[in-house]
């Protein structure tokens, strides 16, 4: 039997049930997939859709373990009230996506699932609702008792791989949250999950302002901090060079120069890669005791019902969790 993984529906208000409606019917599985999260959710994309359930609904999600191959759904007890509101950005939308992930890791923490793959969240609902986490990552990265500092946020797409040394800060509070531990830990992460795809290429990394400070004259992180953690690295065995600016180094990547690049924000290594890759990449949080995969992509609410979102990055992270948990 191969092991189960969990699948949260994220937000129902938007894409994460109808990606699930639209793939799974006809997606041929060998294991036991549990999704969790109100069942509304997949009944109104169902019923639009014209699908008869494709499901197993379970009274106690512990019942997935050893499950005959398949899709289950648990519905956690809290979230029987939940009312639907498609295309809707709304806190009860929240409570539902921090709810299921808090079912997820019940299971993930007791090694009754193995990965985990979660549907999108809108991160104001999340706090709005009540959970102090900034997303996925650092909901993840605490209810798992690892900690934030010891995991990175990873998408990677066909051509361009991508690590963040920082995830969901504030813009003002980046420079602050940049160390040489910090830079280190990514660095080994990011190597472990390259050479697990195979690649050998170097690991590239960048600098934190224009043109990596051109020698202290723009900036001094580059010289004070992110040098001597790639000094630090090389002289541990990491294949790391840099650093480089942000405005060249995603062009040479790309071109396969390096199998990754370690950006030290969101939108400076994540532009590019979504620029490449919007409906392919897909979402890996290193550093977790269990495989964690999510789509590239945000709730989407204003073509939630469409059927004009792409299933691209969402069958990824299908594909990346089952390799992962089969490693």
């Amino acid at each position: 039997m191969k092991k189960e993984i969990c699948v949260t529906l994220g937000d129902p208000n938007g894409l994460g049930p109808e990606l699930v409606c639209r793939l799974f019917p006809d997606r041929r599985t060998d294991r036991a997939y549990l999704m969790l999260g109100p069942e509304n959710g997949l009944l109104w994309h169902m019923e639009k859709l014209g699908l008869e359930k494709f499901y197993t609904v379970l009274d106690n999600p512990a019942e997935i373990a050893g499950a005959e191959p398949g899709y289950y759904l648990y519905c956690p007890a809290v979230l029987n009230d939940f009312e639907l509101k498609v295309g809707m950005a709304d806190p009860e939308g929240g409570r539902c996506a921090g709810e299921s992930l808090e079912t997820a890791m019940e299971l993930l923490n007791s090694g009754t699932v193995a990965g985990l793959v979660t549907c999108p969240l809108n991160k104001a609902m999340l706090q709005l609702a009540g959970f102090d986490f900034p997303g996925h990552t650092e909901f993840l990265a605490t209810r798992s008792g690892v900690g934030r500092e010891n995991v990175c946020m990873h998408l990677g797409g066909p051509k361009l791989k991508v690590s963040l040394v920082t995830t969901h800060p504030r813009f003002v509070d980046i420079p602050g949250l940049i160390t040489q531990e910090r830079i280190l830990r990514c660095i080994e992460l990011t190597d472990g999950l390259i050479k697990s795809l195979g690649l050998d290429g170097p690991i590239a990394v960048c600098g934190l302002n224009p043109h990596a400070g051109e020698s202290g004259r723009i900036g001094t992180e580059e010289i004070e901090v992110i040098e001597p953690a790639i000094r630090e690295a090389v002289k541990r065995g990491f294949n790391v060079e840099g650093p480089f600016p942000g405005d060249t180094v995603f062009y040479f990547a790309a071109e396969g120069n390096y199998s990754a690049v370690l950006a030290m924000y969101h939108d400076q290594g994540l532009a590019p890669l979504k620029l490449l890759h919007f409906s392919e990449a897909v979402n890996i949080t290193l550093g977790l005791p269990f495989p964690r995969t999510s789509p590239d992509h945000g709730t989407g609410y204003d073509i939630t019902g469409t059927g004009r979102a792409s299933l691209e990055s969402f069958e990824a992270a299908m594909e990346a969790a089952e390799l992962m948990v089969d490693a």
